[in-house]
Parts: C-alpha cells; structure tokens; sequence
C-alpha cells in the first residue's frame, strides 16, 4: 500500500522532470532557431528541397521557432505556479490565452510552409497546433472560472 509521502516522492520527481525537459525544450529551441541559416545549410544536403527554397525555409523556421521559444516561456511561467502549488492565478489564465493565440499562429506559419512545400508530417503539426490552441483556449476559461472561485473563497474566509 502506497503512503501520502511514497505518492508526494513520485509527484515530486515528476514534477521535477518535467521542468527540466521543459527549460531544455526552451533553450534548445533557442540555439535550433539561432543556429538555422547554418543548419539549414547543414542538411540541405540530405533534403536538397531546402537548399532550393533556402531563404523562405530559414525566414519560415525562424518564425516557427521564435513563435515555439515564447510558447514555452509561457508553459514555463505556468509550471513555476505549478511548482509553487498556486497555480490558480489570473497571470496562468493569461498565459494560457496566450498559449492558444501562438498555437493558431503556429498553425497558420504551418500552413505558409506548406505553400513552399507539403509534406503529410506539417499536417499532423497543423492539426496538432490547432488542437493546442483550441485547448489552451477552453483551460483557460476553465482556469479564470477556478481563480474566481479561489478569489470568492479567500474574501469568505
């Protein structure tokens, strides 16, 4: 039988995971989008699609990158209320509209590139994208119902 202090350890540990895949998903993608104009060159060589298309692919990446890298600073404000257990707060709710606006626009870039050129992968992302938009939308009318509710409770108490 598991203890209350067994499941805090495994909430504890996956709590810490995450945040650190999350700030390595954050500054990795900070080097990736620096680093496209010689990337891109790099495995031009394996697609030769890109080298064709080299300055729309490296403005469209750079794009989808910085729009990523601010995606995740604003997953990572949330998780640091996470990590501070208090995370029904009005700064969360902002951060998830937010969340959803970059997802949509994520999304719509997707389908730029896909008018340089289509692949069956940039569909799943757009339908991944506007999935995350759609739902960082709804969490935070979800979000903004909780903070009104926690706001309510602690004027009663």
């Amino acid at each position: 039988m598991k203890t209350n202090n067994d499941i805090n350890a495994k909430k504890k540990n996956l709590t810490m995971w995450t945040k650190y895949l999350l700030d390595f998903m954050f500054y990795g993608g900070i080097i990736v989008t620096i680093s496209l104009p010689v990337s891109i060159k790099l495995i031009g060589g394996q697609l030769p699609y890109l080298i064709e298309h080299y300055e729309e692919s490296v403005v469209i990446y750079f794009v989808l990158g910085v729009s990523a890298v601010v995606l995740l600073r604003e997953l990572r404000k949330i998780f640091k209320t996470v990590l501070e257990e208090n995370c029904f707060v009005q700064e969360n709710v902002v951060s998830l509209r937010k969340m959803g606006s970059w997802s949509f626009f994520i999304a719509v870039m997707s389908v730029v590139r896909s008018i340089v050129y289509l692949t069956i992968a940039m569909s799943v992302v757009i339908f991944v994208f506007v999935i995350a938009g759609l739902f960082s939308k709804v969490l935070a009318y979800v979000f903004e119902e909780a903070v009104q509710y926690k706001q309510e409770n602690d004027l009663t108490v």
